[in-house]
């Protein structure tokens, strides 16, 4: 028997690539593909999929309130987080909630597949950046509550350093639009500028954050609080 998968992405260009991947796969069955929250959970409920592929960055509600759903009501249904949110908030908020999956969108479409078949055999495909994080966090352990000295190096940032933005106010607009997995051509168009003129201010960013990917990016600006 095939895996029947359910599809919960906003972005036509990456729901397109993830269906793709599916289809391709001669073990893997593709349900539904669906562009927000409320028919992600819609289709949860008439027939649940052996596995949702699921965004966090939907425009109806947030992508952990469906994962929240996914558990709670279909538990045999696994859930796979493919994002562009690679910071510790996003990727415990959705373990928390249920995911046995997380990748960053900068996967390749191959690689979307197997994680689909690895997660429904029992496995908890997690993009190696993620892992580390994870494992560092359960390292040092919690963050400390009210009252509770924080140890050294471990304190959190505080609101004048992150009114301190390294970021103009169109690079930020720029690496919102970029945390959506939206292509360069696309946020050229949604800005009114050429994808050279794009690329050339990613470089920038990249520079200012001490950065090499979008990912590393979206990570670093998410823990500065600029997205």
């Amino acid at each position: 028997m095939t895996t029947s998968v359910l599809i919960v992405e906003d972005e036509p260009e990456f729901m397109r690539r993830f269906s793709n991947a599916v289809l391709a796969d001669p073990g893997l069955t593709l349900q539904a593909a669906v562009g927000n929250g409320r028919a992600a959970q819609a289709m949860l409920d008439a027939q649940a999929p052996d596995v949702m592929l699921l965004d966090l960055g939907l425009p109806d509600i947030n992508g952990v309130e469906v994962i929240r759903y996914a558990a709670a009501r279909h538990p045999r249904c696994d859930v796979l987080v493919v994002t562009m949110f690679g910071d510790d908030q996003h990727v415990l908020s959705s373990i928390e909630a249920g995911a046995t999956g997380y990748l960053l969108k900068d996967a390749h479409a191959e690689h979307i597949a197997a994680s689909i078949h690895e997660l429904h055999a029992g496995g908890s495909p997690i993009s190696p950046g993620i892992a580390r994080r994870v494992l560092a966090r359960f390292r040092v352990g919690p963050a400390p509550g009210p009252g509770t000295a924080a140890s050294p190096g471990a304190a959190a940032p505080s609101p004048a350093a992150e009114a301190q933005s390294p970021l103009t106010e169109r690079e930020t607009e720029l690496l919102r639009l970029t945390a959506k997995g939206l292509s360069f051509e696309t946020i050229g168009q949604l800005m009114g500028i050429s994808p050279h003129t794009v690329v050339a201010h990613v470089k920038k960013i990249y520079r200012k954050l001490a950065v090499h990917s979008r990912g590393e990016a979206v990570y670093e600006a998410s823990q500065m609080g600029l997205l």
